[in-house]
């Protein structure tokens, strides 16, 4: 083939991208209580796998996941570095596991158009989440002001970021 000196070449560069590692993670945690949060491979081959679980993660999991992404990666062929963590309490929400994960929590949404609501996750409904907030509402017929419960509904689609609020009350 004129043009191309080693077929393979192109074969080695496809298997250090971000979908190759989301199955090979993906395949290694079905059935089990682990979910995929996200991949990034950066420049220089350097891949960033975040799992999380629905109910504790450890890091035997981190170990587990990265010997066998080892194992099923060729070093000889591409070098890379490997990076296999829980996202931390202070990154945002990225799946809707984590949603479900942390219902109960207090949170903080940024909406797509610029808003910040502060409230309890109630429940995550189907593609909406639900916040339990307190407001202070002027009482009807009267002049005070009292603090009330509202819930409001949130569809996935209108969220830019969420985070935990991390309290040490």
């Amino acid at each position: 083939m004129r043009g191309v000196q080693n077929p393979s070449f192109f074969y080695q560069i496809l298997l250090i991208n971000a979908e190759h590692i989301s199955k090979l993670v993906q395949g290694k945690i079905d059935g089990t209580d682990l979910f995929l949060v996200s991949v990034h491979v950066h420049p220089g081959n350097k891949i960033e796998v975040l799992l999380d679980s629905d109910n504790a993660f450890t890091i035997d999991n981190c170990v587990e996941i990265s010997r066998y992404l080892e194992s099923n990666l060729d070093r000889e062929s591409e070098d890379f570095a490997l990076e296999v963590s829980s996202p931390g309490l202070t990154q945002p929400l990225k799946v809707k596991r984590q949603y479900v994960k942390n219902i109960q929590r207090d949170v903080i949404v940024k909406t797509k158009d610029g808003k910040k609501v502060e409230g309890t996750l109630a429940g995550v409904l189907g593609e909406s989440i639900s916040l339990k907030m307190r407001v202070r509402e002027t009482i009807e017929g009267t002049k005070k002001k009292a603090w009330v419960e509202k819930e409001l509904i949130l569809p996935f689609e209108e969220i830019n970021e969420t985070k935990i609020v991390i309290s040490f009350k």
